[in-house]
């Protein structure tokens, strides 16, 4: 029966280090512009529940108390990673005085291009490479909305003097030059991130994208991260807590075992 139990206790701590690790990197970026914190849920995992009873289950085991009192697998539940999703609430906005930085209020991603297609970003400080073309922090291409090919659709400036209107329109001095490509994606959960705070679509996933016409953009500022460092930092001694509780569980059936491995064996012969 403690094997059981072992096994309950240690699901229970690898849930746990799963948890300190999403933590310790909602907290690693928390001076990231444009980086939104990461919560992953537990469920409680029943494979016998799972199963309907559509037949009797006559015990094929020696007689034992699990024959006598069937459980039904209920002995045998422990936590399961359900999911991680990301939290897509607004961060702050900090001036920074930079013609090239730019933040988002309201829904949307500015969209990039990568060597893989293109992708998503809140993160709004922008270069400008030596050819001139509009980039991320990344080194990605910065996109202007349209449709078509999206190597015509980089957005590449002549001049220094660049402006960026409230409705995302880039201009060069007087010249515009189209804007900024600002995409909502209805469905939030078929985001992806793959660093460098770049999201990707999930397969398998029907997704509507539509440009984020409602939005503001800021030139000037950058969106800080939403990680509330106080309420991570609570959340990370929680969870060394619960830890720590699972690992004397898991000792104390280890002490269990060897209890019933070497000491009942010498009483019964005694």
């Amino acid at each position: 029966m403690s094997s059981k139990g072992i096994y309950a206790a240690l699901s229970g701590a690898i849930a746990q280090n799963q948890r300190l690790d999403t933590i310790a990197n909602n907290i690693a970026n928390a001076n990231t512009a444009g980086f939104k914190k990461d919560n992953i849920q537990f469920k409680e995992y029943l494979t016998a529940l799972e199963k309907q009873p559509d037949v009797m289950q006559i015990p094929r085991v020696p007689a034992s108390i699990e024959s006598f009192y069937d459980m039904q697998g209920v002995d045998r539940g422990y936590v399961d990673a359900n999911s991680v999703s990301s939290d897509f609430s607004q961060g702050s906005l900090m001036s920074t005085g930079n013609k090239l930085d730019v933040a988002i209020e309201g829904d949307g991603f500015f969209e990039v291009l990568t060597p893989g297609g293109p992708r998503f970003t809140r993160s709004g400080n922008f270069k400008i490479d030596n050819q001139g073309n509009l980039i991320s922090s990344s080194g990605f291409p910065v996109l202007k909305a349209g449709a078509g090919d999206p190597a015509q659709r980089i957005i590449n400036l002549k001049g220094s003097n660049v402006t960026v209107a409230y409705n995302g329109e880039v201009f060069d001095g007087s010249d515009s030059l189209g804007k900024l490509s600002v995409i909502n994606v209805d469905q939030k959960d078929a985001l992806a991130k793959e660093g460098m705070t770049l999201y990707n679509l999930r397969p398998n996933y029907n997704v509507n994208m539509t440009p984020a016409n409602e939005t503001k953009i800021h030139q000037g500022f950058l969106e800080a991260s939403n990680v509330n460092i106080v309420q991570e930092m609570t959340d990370m001694i929680g969870a060394t807590r619960v830890f720590e509780s699972n690992q004397r569980a898991i000792k104390a059936y280890d002490q269990i075992d060897e209890k019933l491995t070497n000491d009942v064996p010498r009483v019964s012969r005694g």
